[in-house]
């Protein structure tokens, strides 16, 4: 990440990023993965990276409906539906079904 930053890097920087969220994520600091996944989103939507925004926005909202907060993650997942529809992603409906499990869990 430092070369990254560095270089000028941004989509090689929000990657690094990306990536020490999802370690953090699996060792469970759940927390620190945000912070992580927040910079990553940051990055993603300043340099128009589509995909990067995409993929932040899912593991941003998995990391948020671990703490149960199930508003703001299915919010965030949806990002990544909407992105997969207008692809064609095969993974579109799955992952549409997963949103409204976690938009349940909002209105409990």
């Amino acid at each position: 990440m430092k070369i990254a930053r560095e270089i000028g890097d941004r989509r090689g920087e929000g990657n690094a990023l990306g990536n020490l969220g999802n370690a953090y994520a699996a060792l469970g600091e759940t927390k620190r993965a945000i912070e992580f996944y927040e910079q990553r989103l940051k990055i993603a939507q300043e340099i128009g990276d589509r995909q990067g925004e995409s993929n932040a926005c899912w593991n941003y909202g998995l990391a948020l409906e671990k703490l149960a907060e199930f508003g703001r993650a299915a919010e965030l997942m949806q990002v990544t539906v909407d992105y997969e529809k207008y692809i064609d992603h095969p993974d579109a409906e799955k992952d549409a079904a997963r949103v409204e499990e976690v938009k349940k869990k909002a209105k409990l």
